[in-house]
């Protein structure tokens, strides 16, 4: 198991505006990589100021020019939002870039606000997704495509671009459509979950029916699970609070830009609270706010409950305060790591992936 860094990039009251985001993220990345963490993750949102990283890609590239030694990857390319000709050659040249550290997470996507100004119909992005990825997966293991679809079609073509290190054979998957999970069931994808400002409670319950879901759709159980968490290490209790509020800041805008019509000022949303949202204080035991002792003694439990592959940190949420962003990330490496492996033992022993022999699945041409 590793620790990542994921970067949703959130835009609200930033000092330095949008390039204030940028360099905050910057930032915590290097210090992720100082610390020892083993990913830096970006997310794929558009067109508001929930998320400043339009391309992950990008992100993942420009961090790579950054950093030595951190991989760097997207969580998650939306993929019907692409030519994916072109993000196939991106995801390549990214791996080139960066040297073999490149990471990959997909999805399908979920915000019908941005599907419609792609001209994309949200209803269809599954149906769209695996067209995709077929041509995708073609680029990336054979070096060409050729592609006959209802939704997309590519004459024979020969790429000069190839990855530098067989990407898919670690590959995360935020979906459990289960018509997704057939079509990259030979590449044992890693589900990858998060739960917000919900955190923990809602992880208990949704991470075994995530699992469940997989074994039923592969006949068999998933690789180990990739899980994601809020975490902010504090002795303060003030600043326990302002962590909450951030946490849920970022389910607000999320939950509103589920609609096709947001109410928006201009391309910022500063969302009104959720129906039926909890008070502070319920979000921050949610999430894993504390000193150094109890969020190990959090994550701890985690481990031993799901014994994951992957564990995914979010430090700088809500465009929270770099300072204290970047308090909490040093106090996560410096104090609460140790405390973790002195529970569980060292981390490259948890969540180990058995060998997988599945032949590798010709992507469909026609």
């Amino acid at each position: 198991m590793q620790f990542g860094l994921f970067n949703l990039m959130t835009y609200r009251h930033n000092p330095g505006g949008l390039q204030g985001v940028v360099s905050d993220t910057r930032s915590m990345v290097k210090l992720a990589e100082d610390i020892g963490f083993g990913t830096a993750w970006f997310a794929e949102h558009h067109f508001t100021n929930y998320s400043i990283s339009v391309s992950p890609l990008m992100m993942a590239a420009h961090m790579a020019g950054e950093t030595s030694r951190i991989k760097v990857g997207a969580a998650v390319v939306v993929l019907p939002l692409y030519h994916p000709m072109r993000v196939a050659q991106e995801i390549a040249l990214l791996d080139q870039l960066s040297n073999g550290r490149a990471m990959l997470g997909v999805g399908t996507g979920y915000q019908p606000y941005e599907f419609e100004r792609y001209n994309v119909t949200v209803k269809n992005k599954t149906d769209i997704f695996l067209e995709y990825w077929d041509i995708v997966e073609q680029v990336l293991t054979e070096g060409r495509a050729h592609y006959q679809g209802q939704h997309i079609s590519v004459p024979d073509s020969v790429f000069l671009l190839k990855p530098q290190h067989n990407i898919l054979s670690e590959i995360f998957l935020t979906t459990s459509e289960a018509r997704v999970l057939g079509r990259l069931a030979h590449l044992d994808p890693i589900p990858f979950i998060t739960t917000g400002w919900r955190g923990t409670p809602a992880l208990m319950v949704e991470a075994p029916a995530m699992l469940k879901r997989w074994e039923e759709v592969l006949g068999r159980p998933s690789s180990p699970i990739s899980v994601q968490q809020y975490i902010h290490v504090t002795d303060n209790a003030a600043d326990g609070i302002v962590a909450a509020e951030h946490a849920l800041s970022v389910g607000r805008i999320a939950g509103h830009l589920k609609v096709t019509e947001p109410q928006l000022n201009g391309s910022m949303l500063d969302a009104p609270p959720l129906p039926g949202e909890p008070p502070l204080e319920t979000v921050r035991d949610n999430i894993i706010v504390g000193d150094p002792h109890y969020v190990a003694e959090r994550i701890v439990r985690e481990i031993r409950a799901f014994n994951p592959y992957h564990y995914s940190t979010f430090f700088q949420f809500g465009d929270l305060p770099i300072a204290l962003a970047r308090r909490s990330l040093e106090r996560f490496g410096a104090e609460v790591m140790p405390l973790i492996e002195r529970e569980v033992g060292p981390l490259d022993r948890i969540g180990l992936r058995q060998p997988f022999s599945a032949p590798l699945r010709q992507a469909t041409m026609a």
